[in-house]
């Protein structure tokens, strides 16, 4: 299933890429996400609560960064599963960030996602409108943050 999508942030590219590979800060930002830690500088693992329906679903996730271009494309997989392998998740990721017409960073972002197992039944119609709610969700808790910190 392929998810894309984008959204704007009133601030500089080259910020918006610092704070996008920013571990700490994005723990803070993707919903659901309960712990975030670094393996190495391009390896991650992290743990996300995801509800789809009356499922709740406890993914323990390895990201790892393929390609990073200083300060307008991030590339990474994502691999996870539950706790018991009831659902496994694989995605392929891209991040371009672009100057913004009128000013700020427009942020796309393009993911591959694969879902097998309990959550894989509910089928393509009803996962995808969750993961766009997720990035939709996540895009506003991050412009949040960086707005914040930028007016301060």
């Amino acid at each position: 299933m392929r998810i894309e999508g984008s959204f704007v942030v009133a601030a500089p590219r080259e910020r918006v890429f610092a704070e996008i590979t920013n571990p700490a800060l994005m723990a803070g930002c993707i919903p659901g996400c309960e712990a975030i830690e670094v393996i190495d500088p391009k390896t991650y693992r992290a743990r996300i609560l995801v509800e789809v329906g009356p499922i709740k679903a406890r993914f323990n996730l390895v990201v790892e960064v393929k390609e990073e271009v200083p300060p307008e494309r991030v590339v990474s997989i994502t691999r996870g599963e539950e706790g018991t392998r009831a659902s496994v998740i694989s995605s392929n990721n891209e991040l371009v960030l672009a100057p913004a017409e009128g000013g700020g960073t427009e942020v796309k972002y393009v993911a591959e996602v694969s879902v097998t197992g309990r959550l894989g039944k509910f089928g393509l119609g009803m996962m995808k409108k969750k993961a766009e709610a997720l990035g939709a969700k996540f895009a506003e808790n991050f412009r949040g943050k960086i707005e914040a910190a930028a007016a301060s």
